[in-house]
């Protein structure tokens, strides 16, 4: 049988979401875990990479076994899991070759700066304490809905074929006192959602011009846009797989108060 879970994690706790030797990942937590409760060694499959520092509110993995799964298989994997790094749901494809990360439809990126000084958003967010042209911001982000092809906002040496995505949303808003940039696209590229928000609030800051910004995009040049900005402040805030696709397992271990 393929499993589908769902997790969230604190990305400042891991070298990233993907294995890299023994070094402490989301992916080896969950391998270690899941073979733990198994007893069995057990494989999981992401469904998006993210970088050191990056956090997830809603990312999943795919793992395959042949075991049935113990009736309280979310509990007991969970108290075997960093703290830092929580299951909080469990699925079944209707179709046992649905890929975690192949099938996924979409993904959805946060990413939030705060202004002022604020002790509970270190690690949360970006302390971003300059003026910004607002109305600027919201025009590069609507700009960026007008084109496919995103190289200048792909790290050098991506693993890729193709630099083309479909955005189909691109837009910051207000979040008390928080603004966040929010971007949901088919697929993203190696650092493609920290470029894009680097770029922009640099654009905003009076560094270039809404024109400026459109020259960027079509250099196709990854030197030109602005990766700089810390992965603390980016969430992968949810996957979506075609409508049906995935039946909830509400038997497993999942309490609520």
């Amino acid at each position: 049988m393929r499993y589908f879970i769902e997790v969230m994690y604190d990305g400042t706790a891991f070298h990233g979401s993907q294995l890299q030797g023994e070094l402490p990942t989301v992916q080896l937590s969950l391998n270690q875990g899941i073979s733990m409760i198994m007893r069995a060694k057990v494989e999981t499959y992401g469904a998006s990479r993210t970088d050191e520092g990056v956090h997830a509110l809603g990312s999943f993995y795919h793992f395959d076994t042949d075991l049935p799964l113990h009736p309280q298989f979310l509990y007991k994997l969970n108290a075997v899991l960093p703290s830092a790094l929580s299951v909080t749901h469990i699925y079944t494809p209707h179709n046992q070759e649905l890929n975690a990360r192949f099938d996924a439809t979409s993904r959805q990126y946060r990413y939030k700066i705060y202004k002022g000084r604020n002790p509970f958003l270190i690690n949360r967010a970006l302390h971003h304490p300059y003026t910004l042209d607002y109305e600027l911001l919201h025009q590069t982000a609507a700009v960026l809905k007008e084109y496919s092809d995103f190289e200048s906002f792909a790290k050098r040496h991506s693993q890729t074929f193709t630099f083309k995505c479909t955005i189909f949303q691109s837009r910051w808003e207000q979040q008390g006192e928080e603004l966040h940039y929010i971007v949901e696209a088919n697929r993203f590229l190696r650092g493609m959602v920290r470029g894009l928000v680097g770029t922009q609030l640099k654009a905003a800051r009076g560094h270039y011009t809404l024109e400026q910004f459109r020259e960027i995009i079509e250099a196709k040049d990854c030197t030109r846009a602005d990766f700089s900005v810390a992965g603390h402040g980016l969430y992968l805030e949810k996957i979506n797989y075609p409508e049906g696709s995935l039946e909830e397992l509400t038997n497993l271990g999942k309490r609520s108060f």
